[in-house]
């Protein structure tokens, strides 16, 4: 098969076209014949050595594709669906999503939503896994003690997580705020769902939201930047608030006014998906094609593809992100 790899840690042009074996099935897995694979931040990482692959998975880039189920076991509880070879589904994979064909759990296959293309459904694993899984699973968005929906602050919200995160915060009828580079991207922002978009560079996303909540503070922040973030979005909370940390963009370090957490209950969590075990993201797969897929079916959320390439010009795919330019996902075509 035809595949992308890391010839050596670097810029984009490391990225080269090669051949290799498809890939032997390991028990409980598929095979994919990709038609479409996602682009994400962790790739660019991995490409630049800073995403160590975890053991025993692809050293290829690429944690979600989508095409149709060519091999594999299809029975037992790992298949809720009734995937059957020929299935066109969408798959969160460790690593191995840059190629032609690409091993994935079954348990981690999902069926592509109702009306999407391949390319729109290779857009929505990796986000929509890593939304659940933090924003509502870990930081636990919901309802304030009075009954009303919580507040959510969204950092980055032009990126693929954050396009994700905004339509489903705010098609489940919770206020959506998020920070963009731009005004141009904070209209964005508010064109998918957020009440308000926030230019990082121009404004101060405290005294927004405080404005916003009666100096109440918003119930929740996704947070991909860290650093020097941190501090402030403690600033932001309410009472009882919860800050989700799933990158560092900013930097690993942050100095923290611990007095605050403890007199104003915070809680500030962090995860990684990628090490997660497959019993941990079939359990993210269930609830995403229960409580969200049908919100595709509805037209109250969207794929939002902002370019694709053939596979073998991801190295442009990988220097268009680092530009931060775009809005929404990059995906990567064979």
């Amino acid at each position: 098969m035809k595949a992308i790899e890391i010839t050596q840690y670097g810029a984009p042009e490391v990225l080269k076209l090669t051949e290799r074996p498809r890939p032997e099935l390991k028990p409980g897995e598929v095979l994919i014949k990709v038609t479409a694979a996602g682009v994400n931040r962790p790739d660019v990482l991995q490409r630049i050595g800073q995403y160590p692959v975890p053991p025993g998975a692809s050293d290829l880039p690429g944690l979600e594709v989508a095409g149709e189920i060519v091999e594999g076991a299809l029975d037992g509880a790992d298949n809720p669906w009734g995937l059957k070879i020929g299935s066109r589904v969408c798959a969160l994979v460790q690593g191995g999503g840059y190629a032609e064909y690409c091993a994935a759990p079954l348990a981690q296959c999902l069926p592509v939503p109702q009306g999407l293309s391949d390319v729109e459904a290779a857009s929505l694993p990796e986000t929509f896994f890593t939304v659940w899984s933090n924003v509502f699973d870990r930081a636990r968005l919901g309802l304030t003690e009075t009954g009303e929906k919580e507040t959510l602050l969204v950092q980055g919200g032009t990126s693929g997580i954050g396009v994700s995160a905004i339509q489903l915060g705010a098609a489940l009828g919770h206020r959506v705020f998020a920070t963009a580079g731009s005004d141009e991207k904070a209209r964005a922002c508010e064109a998918l769902g957020a009440e308000r978009g926030i230019n990082y560079k121009t404004e101060d996303f405290v005294a927004v939201t405080k404005a916003l909540t009666n100096d109440r503070g918003v119930d929740v922040v996704l947070d991909m930047v860290g650093g020097d973030y941190l501090p402030r979005e403690v600033q932001a909370l309410a009472f009882d608030g919860r800050i989700a940390i799933i990158a560092l963009l900013g930097g690993s370090k942050a100095t923290l006014d611990m007095g605050a957490l403890l007199r104003r209950r915070l809680t500030v969590t962090g995860s990684t998906l990628r090490p997660r075990s497959v019993a941990f993201k079939a359990a993210i797969a269930r609830q995403l094609v229960e409580k969200v897929w049908p919100l595709f079916a509805a037209g109250k959320i969207r794929p939002v593809v902002y370019r694709t390439f053939p596979a073998e010009q991801a190295d442009k795919a990988h220097a268009l992100m680092e530009t931060s330019t775009h809005v929404g996902k990059i995906v990567l075509t064979w």
